[in-house]
């Protein structure tokens, strides 16, 4: 088995580490014990890495599409050629089983290859003029980018935020969690031995609130790329507003799932099942709320309760593992908090609940129904194995419900009714849909949310568009 790596920065290349500087303690969630020291960016590194991003920017700005195509491609290799050992590193950082962690790497790969294609791809246009004169638009890279990635992808959160600017001819500052810095660690190191010049992309850690007023304090940073909570989204959005960033916020997230009576409901479990408890909950377009027509609902509850009852939990390491533990100590207290104040409000514990064991961070897949809306994880993402099903009499009731709320990143919807298909497509308030499936993202495909879900894409053309600005030419 790979062994955890020793930590560090990445600042114009070189590896920083040690020297007296604050550390953070690495833990693996299987057993709550530290597995590793993170040393932390002082105000002089922050400073030294922004000096560097705008050499870095002056550089890549100047590359040929070929250039950048050939770095992404060639990382997009390195990373299959390593993908077994950057897997094990994040199972053992995050907690999520080895396979889910080899299917986000191979999510990685495609991304980069995908970048690699479009970077030949940023189109501009000519515009019909009279005979002698001549106006065109193109797209340029916006700059330096100040790029915040959360701990629940570990591999695929740093391959959106690094592959995007480098795609679009940006440098990029990574400031990856504390919690899972060698997966990310490994994603830019793919990237530096593919050839990218090591002031193009640098990765630092520290104190979440001192690096981010310091980097979106510079001058030096003209975008930002937050994935994370609504509450520090916001907070980050108002820093960026005081130096005009643009802005691409992928924040939180309370995934509405319409059953309707039409369906065969052992189908819609088979995907439901595994797809709420993928990555122990921890995934931001997670299906959580799931508003199921009268007619199949103690069918579709019961059903759920049972699959969720027989969910294998353990150590992600090990064969078998269908739900790691969850990521940190801080998921636990809060499944606890939020089951707690549901089940005082009068909601049903129809399997889980409660913590496995007394070691690590486990967590029971849990199903409540009968949920009154006032109960508070029914309006707060409750970013955990848990699903909440209640019951819905009507088509107009069940979409009322699904745009109840704040938040509108993923939505999914099960019905074999291809009118009803087309007007919940047009009805559900989320940046992506998903009719009679789960897989709502793709390469090629934007992710993005709606309402306190942020704005902005990452992935497809979107994503790359994202890192660049418009500029019309007139020529008279």
């Amino acid at each position: 088995m790979t062994d955890y790596p020793s930590l560090h920065m990445i600042i114009n290349g070189k590896k920083v580490s040690g020297g007296g500087r604050r550390t953070f303690d690495v833990i693996n969630p299987v057993t709550g014990e530290a597995i590793g020291a993170l040393p932390l960016a002082s105000a002089e590194d922050l400073d030294k890495a922004l000096e560097v991003a705008a050499e870095g920017f002056r550089i890549w700005r100047r590359s040929t599409p070929q250039e950048r195509a050939a770095v992404l491609s060639g990382a997009a290799r390195l990373m299959l050629e390593r993908a077994d050992d950057m897997a094990r590193i994040a199972t053992m950082e995050q907690g999520k089983p080895f396979a889910e962690a080899k299917i986000e790497l191979m999510m990685n790969v495609g991304l980069f290859n995908f970048y690699a294609g479009e970077a030949s791809r940023l189109y501009g246009r000519e515009l019909v003029r009279p005979v002698g004169q001549r106006s065109t638009v193109r797209w340029e890279p916006v700059g330096p980018v100040a790029a915040f990635a959360p701990w629940n992808f570990p591999l695929g959160n740093p391959g959106r935020k690094l592959g995007a600017p480098i795609a679009a001819g940006c440098s990029v500052i990574l400031k990856a969690a504390e919690e899972t810095p060698a997966s990310a660690l490994g994603v830019l190191q793919c990237l530096l031995d593919a050839g990218l010049p090591p002031q193009v992309a640098q990765a630092v850690f520290g104190v979440p609130d001192e690096v981010s007023r310091h980097l979106l304090g510079s001058k030096v940073i003209r975008k930002l790329s937050f994935t994370g909570s609504t509450v520090v989204g916001k907070h980050l959005m108002k820093l960026a507003a005081d130096n005009m960033l643009r802005t691409t916020m992928e924040l939180g997230g309370h995934g509405p799932v319409l059953v309707f009576d039409d369906v065969d409901v052992e189908t819609v479990l088979d995907t439901a099942v595994m797809g709420k408890y993928r990555n122990c909950g921890q995934v931001c377009v997670s299906p959580t709320r799931f508003i199921v027509q009268e007619g199949v609902f103690e069918k579709f509850r019961d059903g759920f309760a049972q699959r969720a009852k027989a969910v294998n939990v353990g150590d992600g390491l090990k064969d078998g593992t269908q739900m790691g533990p969850m990521a940190n100590a801080r998921r636990p207290e809060a499944m606890e908090r939020l089951i707690g104040n549901a089940r005082d409000k009068g909601a049903t514990v129809d399997t889980g609940g409660k913590r496995i064991g007394n070691q690590g961070f486990f967590y029971e897949p849990t199903v409540l129904s009968q949920i009154p809306l006032d109960a508070d994880i029914m309006s707060e993402e409750p970013f955990g194995p848990v699903a909440l099903i209640n019951p819905y009499a009507s088509e107009e009731d069940m979409i009322a419900e699904a745009n109840r709320v704040e938040y509108g990143l993923a939505g999914y919807a099960w019905t074999d009714d291809v009118k009803r298909q087309r007007r919940l497509a047009d009805a559900i308030e989320t940046g992506m849909v998903g009719i009679n499936s789960h897989m709502i993202g793709g390469a090629d495909s934007p992710f993005g949310g709606v309402k306190w879900s942020g704005h902005g894409s990452e992935d497809g053309p979107e994503g790359v568009r994202a890192c660049m600005v418009v500029k019309a030419i007139h020529e008279g």
